[in-house]
């Protein structure tokens, strides 16, 4: 009769294994031979052109990190540049198989859209940008302004919400596109300017007189941002998530794109694994078990994409402050990979 069990129990496991690895979004993926990811319209640091017209950023690397765990190569995807409103329609329509935009996740949207937040690779929170000749360094100081806000945004509901609480009023200038309501901001036509502090500080570097806007220093509210995958799809939902955790593991264990080939002769066992040298983390979600040295390797580790695109080394010159690993006082702790 044990052995019955026991029989019964392999086989069991065998059904739910091989019904991990059908994910029909991976499936997808794999025949289209690209991954399609939703990104931002621009936004320096995140997602934006440069001069030659190819795309940098944190969420890009995010893009090229899943597509080097499912094709072996961090090149084979396609970015489809969205504005707030139109990013959860491309992502249930299936025009996209991955936002990696800049996504606040909440439970009304975990909830009601049919979508699923995987991850954080951004904390950051709501704050407002105005121009020091106003002489404002409160935010309460704002009553009755006009203040530049993106529609369909969780930045909307939460400005309306930090007044209302405080029985104080304001006006929104509610303009879809991020340069358009950069550009009414510098010409006047508000008071002050909200989003998130990463990008208020991208903007400012864009405008013609940098040092003449300040960023107050009071938070509006918090603002976790990561990937959102449609719901339903458990697989996928692993891809995703996993290419993520793989960066934030692999900074931990000191695993970068300079020395990933020497780490594959490191004796630690979470080095193996992280690495596939120790087979069947990458089987499990119907990869390569090599996905994450391939991510490593041809993206770099989250250390790495974070100081190009936002820290000390970047135009941004973010310090990682809660985005530092939980080792070094931040929130950023990887899942173990094993």
């Amino acid at each position: 009769m044990p052995h019955r069990k026991l029989a019964i129990c392999a086989l069991a496991l065998a059904a739910v294994s091989s019904q991990a690895l059908a994910g029909p979004t991976l499936d997808a993926v794999k025949k289209r031979g690209y991954l399609q990811c939703g990104v931002s319209t621009g936004i320096q640091g995140f997602s934006a052109p440069d001069s030659k017209g190819v795309w940098h950023g944190l969420d890009v690397d995010m893009c090229r990190a899943i597509a080097a765990a499912v094709f072996n190569d961090a090149t084979k995807f396609r970015l489809t540049p969205l504005t707030t409103q139109a990013r959860f329609t491309a992502l249930q329509s299936g025009e996209v198989d991955v936002l990696t935009r800049n996504v606040t996740p909440t439970m009304a949207r975990d909830t009601t859209l049919g979508l699923l937040s995987v991850a954080v690779n951004f904390y950051d929170s709501q704050g407002v940008m105005v121009s020091r000749k106003l002489g404002i360094k409160a935010l309460k100081e704002l009553d009755g302004a006009t203040i530049c806000v993106q529609p369909g945004t969780v930045t909307e509901l939460d400005l309306a919400d930090w007044f209302r609480s405080r029985s104080l009023r304001f006006k929104p200038v509610v303009i879809e596109k991020y340069d358009e309501i950069v550009r009414a901001f510098s010409a006047g036509r508000c008071d002050a300017f909200t989003s998130d502090k990463s990008q208020l500080a991208a903007t400012r570097m864009t405008l013609e007189d940098p040092d003449s806007y300040e960023i107050l220093q009071e938070n509006i509210s918090k603002s976790p941002l990561g990937p959102m995958v449609r719901q339903g799809d458990d697989n996928w939902i692993n891809v995703v998530r996993w290419s993520f955790y793989a960066m934030l593991e692999a900074e931990e264990f000191g695993i970068s794109s300079a020395n990933v080939d020497a780490q594959l002769k490191a004796n630690n066992p979470n080095v193996q694994r992280i690495l596939g040298v120790t087979p069947g983390m990458g089987r499990n979600m119907g990869v390569d078990d090599r996905w994450a040295y391939n991510i490593v390797k041809q993206v770099g580790n989250y250390g790495e994409s974070y100081e190009r695109n936002l820290g000390m080394s970047s135009p941004m010159k973010l310090p990682r402050a809660l985005n530092a690993q939980w080792r070094d006082g931040g929130l950023m702790y990887g899942w173990p990979v094993r």
